[in-house]
């Protein structure tokens, strides 16, 4: 039985911590000028749910808490080892918001309840703030631990070599052009492309689930998990980030700008494939309710416990 109240204090913490580490890490004058310094920034932490980097962290505390032995201190998580992944997962994902808000794009003026990156700063400084964050984040991930093993260095690589292939035009770009692909011809008023579950499912595999599933195998990568563990991961995070992108397009249908802190409603508008507009709002709320279940059993089966199946009704259960 889950504990609402301990696991928002984990969600606190974890942010908290996520925030930190965002911040310290972030280059500054003299370093880089100014300006690109402040627009990073200006995006990276102005909130969100930090959804992804604390899965990277929960997958970590997960297969670390499942394999440890009796006589390792149970304040080691590997949330310490971790927390770079988490970051560098984190620069990537606000890279693309930042890029999907453009005028090119997807033109919201607004983000995490505030002027988007390119308003405030227009569009060129918007699209090297992404850029540099983009970049960013394999530089963390690039840097070695101090003390650091030939066998840790191999899962390093390993989970950046994932991140890369998540973020790139297998994965998140990927998904991008097939979205874009899906909605320009609507948008210009002509007959768009025949989208059905399986091609919408694959869109936003790649679009959305893409970072979702590579968050968690990081963390259960650097945790030390085995290919089993990394099947099971992968299996359950592929689910979730099914339920996520169905729950987000429900709110697009039924939530509110002050809730959402986004634009809402601009999906209907732009002729956007989702789920509510293929399948029904019920039909939508059932897939995103079957997906979470899958996501279960695929913890279930590879005995994960930790905080992976709050994150699941967390998903499932948002507002905003």
């Amino acid at each position: 039985m889950t504990d609402p109240q301990g696991f928002e204090c984990y969600l606190r913490d974890r942010r908290t911590a996520i925030d930190s580490a965002l911040n310290t890490g972030l280059p500054t004058p003299p370093a880089c000028p100014p300006l690109i310094a402040d627009a990073m920034r200006y995006s990276l932490l102005a909130g969100g749910k930090r959804l992804r980097p604390i899965l990277t962290l929960a997958a970590a505390e997960a297969v670390t808490e499942r394999d440890r032995p009796a006589r390792i201190d149970p304040v080691d998580t590997g949330s310490t080892a971790a927390m770079p992944a988490a970051c560098a997962v984190e620069l990537i994902h606000t890279y693309s918001l930042i890029h999907d808000d453009l005028p090119a794009m997807d033109d919201d003026a607004v983000r995490r309840g505030r002027p988007t990156a390119h308003v405030v700063y227009g569009d060129a400084v918007a699209i090297l703030a992404g850029d540099a964050l983009l970049t960013h984040a394999f530089g963390v991930l690039a840097r070695p631990e101090s003390t650091e093993t030939p066998a840790r260095q191999a899962r390093r690589l390993r989970a950046m070599a994932r991140l890369a292939d998540a973020a790139g035009a297998a994965g998140m770009v990927g998904g991008q052009i097939l979205d874009i692909g899906a909605t320009d011809d609507r948008r210009a008023g002509r007959a768009g492309p025949d989208i059905g579950h399986a091609a919408l499912r694959d869109i936003h595999e790649r679009k959305t689930g893409a970072l979702i599933g590579a968050a968690a195998a990081m963390g259960a990568i650097l945790a030390g998990g085995d290919e089993e563990t990394l099947a099971a991961v992968d299996a359950y995070s592929t689910q979730l980030g099914l339920a996520f992108q169905i729950v987000d397009d429900i709110l697009d249908v039924e939530g509110t700008e002050t809730t959402l802190g986004k634009t809402v409603g601009k999906d209907a508008v732009a002729g956007k494939p989702t789920y509510p507009a293929l399948h029904g709002l019920t039909r939508s709320r059932a897939l995103a309710a079957e997906a979470a279940a899958a996501a279960a059993d695929a913890l279930a089966g590879a005995k994960l416990g930790g905080r992976l199946s709050e994150i699941t009704d967390w998903v499932i259960s948002r507002r905003h």
